[in-house]
Order: structure tokens, then C-alpha cells, then sequence
């Protein structure tokens, strides 16, 4: 071997072991400075379905030189996210914060894992990638967001945008309330005669409507409620339609329940009071459709043993002409003893079919059988008004505003 054979052979020996010294240096010195960087996770105490929430990453370095990282999250399949991984640089000895924006597409309890945390060692010959934080469950409720504007806007004011009918009848209700002076508008028949009398000025008796009824939803879960409208499944717009009617009967003093049929099956006795939403929202919040097919008179059954006062019973459902006999014999049994409502989802896809320009051969057939089949369905709702059943045909996004409406309508005429 040549000399200069031999300082270079020796050259290249020194350089590695002094990279693999330098490596087990720079290891040993990160590692143990490692335990100064921490996560922690800030969310909302609840999020709601299909609306944007945004999730802060909080992180802490104790160590004495800035950090360069690169941070993310083990969010759960209930949400997507926005805005991940992100590279944020800590000062020494401070705290940095970092948010991104998770989208809820499923309800039910999500659980979100550690915060990932990708870092290179003080000579950068080594990755480490760090586990903070904790696991943390947060519950995924159906879009409470129309409840928290109810609240925040007012009742009656809100009902009113979005379209629900409130006729004014002041002091015509059906329970006596207070008497109080005469005011224009009111009507002569409320004119307490005796009382005006002894007070010397016109007195009027104040009505209000009948409250302490019970209200109870029963809800399909079947197989059908699985189809989609938008990002929201049908059971997805039941639920909406279920918590914010709820929130309006809760709102007039009427105690609501709840019965679930095709699947899931759940009983939740009548709850009265305005906080009782919350105890609705967390009875259902996880509840999801399946794929049994919804059996009517079972339900009715189950209804009949489980509540024996007189109800407002609203069903909540997607119809075909096939369900007739089903559905007949379901309303013969719950209408002896309650009053019933048949809320019914109309499929957005054949209001698009019947509205469609018949071209060709395929479109033609479309369209007929689009007629036919809502031709059928129209038949069976009629065959329930004629047994005395209240209907309330809408399409998904629509079918709170109808509900609502129907129930605010049977309290004018002083039906519940």
C-alpha cells in the first residue's frame, strides 16, 4: 500500500468515526433534552355535525435554543381536517400555538389521539418524532346550530325567518291565565264583566295555551334512512327536524319523547322543561339508521305498552306504496289512543325526475316512473287523512319548517 493509499484510507477511518461519534453525541445530548417539548390539545366541549370547528395545538419548549418542527394531529374518522401537518417554530423557553379546522361528517363520539410532533436533533443527523398529549373524546351532535340561534335571537322572532307561520292571538288560549286591563285589539267576549265592575275600568281575562302535553317522536331507523341529500344522510335531516320541533314544544311547555324503531331501538320517557334539549340531543346524538327494514305495527306495539297517556304521536319516515297494510294497521292501534301525525321525507332525486326535460327513450322512462311511484305514495297519504291522521310531506332540508308548523297549528286550534 502506497503512503498516500494509506492517509487516505486513515482520512475516511477518522471522518467516520468521528461522524459516528458526533451521531451518538448529538443522540444522547436531543434525547435527553427531549422531555422539554410538550403538546397540548385545546378543542370545544361538543362539535356538530357539517359545521367547521377550529382545534388549537399548544406547544411548550423548556429547552434553551429555539425548535423547528413539525406538528400534527391523530384526529378521528368522524371529521376531516384542514390546515395539517404544520411547521412552527417554539422560542426558547415559550409556547406557540398552531390551529386547524376539522369538519364533522359523522355523529357519534370521536377520539382524537396524540399530537405528533416531528423534530431533528441540535446537529440535525437525527429525526425524532414525539407522542404528546392524550387521548381525548369529544361527542359529535346532530346541527344544534338552528337551537343555539333560537336561543339567541329569540323564539318566535327566528321561527318566523325561516319561514314557520305564527299566527298572533293575544290572550286566546285555552287555560285560564291572569286578568289585566282591556287593550285595543282584544276581543269583547274576553271582557271579565264582574271584575270590571269592582275595578271601574275594562278588565280582560289572558288565555294561554293548553300546556303539560306530551309530545312523543317516533323515529324509523330503517334501511331507507341510509340514502344521502347533500353531505347529510335522510336520518341525519330527521334528527335536525326531531331536536328543533322538540325544542319549539319543549319552548311551549309540552314535555317530549322519544321512541326509535328498525334497528336501534330506544325509549326515552317525556321531559319537559327548555334545558331538556340537552338531554334529547345526548339520547341521540350516536344514533344512526340501519339497514333493517322498518316494520310499522311492531313499533305501534311497542308505543302502546310503553306510554299509556294520550299523546301527540309524530312520525317520522320515508313512505312507499309497498308500507300501505303495514302503516294502516300501525295508525288503527296507536289512534285509539293517541293523536298521530305521519311526517313523511320526500325523495329530492324524483322532484329533480319530474322536473327534467323528457329528450329520449331513458328520460322518458325516468319520468314515468317517477310519476307512478309518487302517484302511489300520494294515494296512501290521502288514505291517512281520511283515518284522521295529520301529514306533513316535505323534502329533508324542509321538513322541520312543516313539522313545526303542524304542531303549532294543532295548538291554535286547541288539539294538544
Amino acid at each position: 500500500m502506497s503512503s498516500l493509499e494509506f492517509w487516505l484510507s486513515t482520512a475516511w477511518w477518522v471522518m467516520f468515526l468521528f461522524l459516528v461519534v458526533s451521531a451518538v453525541i448529538d443522540w444522547k445530548i436531543s434525547a435527553r433534552q427531549l422531555d422539554g417539548l410538550n403538546a397540548v390539545r385545546l378543542t370545544p366541549a361538543s362539535l356538530a355535525l357539517g359545521v367547521d370547528n377550529k382545534i388549537i395545538l399548544q406547544i411548550t419548549n423548556q429547552l434553551d435554543r429555539p425548535v423547528r418542527l413539525i406538528a400534527t394531529d391523530d384526529f378521528p374518522e368522524e371529521v376531516t381536517a384542514t390546515h395539517l401537518p404544520r411547521q412552527i417554530e417554539v422560542p426558547v423557553k415559550g409556547e406557540a400555538a398552531m390551529e386547524y379546522s376539522v369538519h364533522p361528517v359523522k355523529r357519534g363520539e370521536a377520539l382524537f389521539g396524540y399530537i405528533r410532533l416531528r423534530i431533528h436533533s441540535r446537529l440535525g443527523l437525527w429525526q425524532f418524532l414525539l407522542l404528546r398529549g392524550q387521548n381525548q373524546r369529544v361527542k359529535i351532535y346532530p346541527n344544534f346550530r338552528s337551537i343555539a340561534q333560537y336561543k339567541t335571537l329569540g323564539l318566535h322572532r327566528h321561527i318566523r325567518q325561516i319561514g314557520i307561520h305564527v299566527m298572533q292571538r293575544r290572550g286566546q288560549g285555552m287555560n285560564f291565565h291572569q286578568l289585566r286591563e282591556f287593550r285595543e285589539g282584544d276581543s269583547l267576549n274576553q271582557v271579565d264583566w264582574n271584575a270590571t265592575a269592582r275595578m271601574r275600568k275594562p278588565i280582560a281575562r289572558e288565555y294561554q295555551d293548553e300546556r303539560d302535553q306530551d309530545i312523543v317522536f317516533l323515529l324509523d331507523c330503517g334501511r331507507r334512512m341510509h340514502n344521502k341529500e347533500g353531505e347529510l344522510s335522510y336520518f341525519d335531516h330527521v334528527l335536525n327536524a326531531f331536536l328543533l320541533t322538540s325544542f319549539v314544544a319543549l319552548h311551549q311547555g309540552d314535555a317530549v319523547g322519544l321512541m326509535t324503531f328498525a334497528g336501534n331501538d330506544r325509549w326515552l320517557s317525556p321531559v319537559k322543561g327548555q334545558n331538556s334539549i340537552n338531554t334529547l340531543l345526548n339520547q341521540v346524538y350516536d344514533l344512526h339508521s340501519s339497514t333493517t327494514t322498518s316494520d310499522f305495527a311492531e313499533a305501534a306495539q311497542r308505543l302502546m305498552n310503553a306510554h299509556k297517556k294520550r299523546s301527540l304521536v309524530i312520525m317520522i319516515t320515508n313512505l312507499h306504496d309497498e308500507d300501505a297494510e303495514d302503516l294502516k294497521a300501525c295508525i288503527r292501534l296507536l289512534s285509539k289512543r293517541h293523536l298521530i301525525i305521519v311526517a313523511n321525507l320526500r325523495e329530492p332525486f324524483l322532484q329533480d325526475m319530474l322536473h327534467q326535460d323528457v329528450s329520449h327513450f331513458d328520460s322518458a322512462l325516468s319520468y314515468s316512473g317517477a310519476v307512478d311511484f309518487v302517484s302511489k305514495r300520494h294515494r296512501l297519504l290521502e288514505g291517512l287523512r281520511k283515518q284522521g291522521v295529520l301529514i306533513a310531506d316535505a323534502l329533508p332540508q324542509q321538513l322541520h319548517v312543516s313539522l313545526i308548523n303542524e304542531y303549532l297549528a294543532l295548538k291554535r286550534r286547541g288539539q294538544i
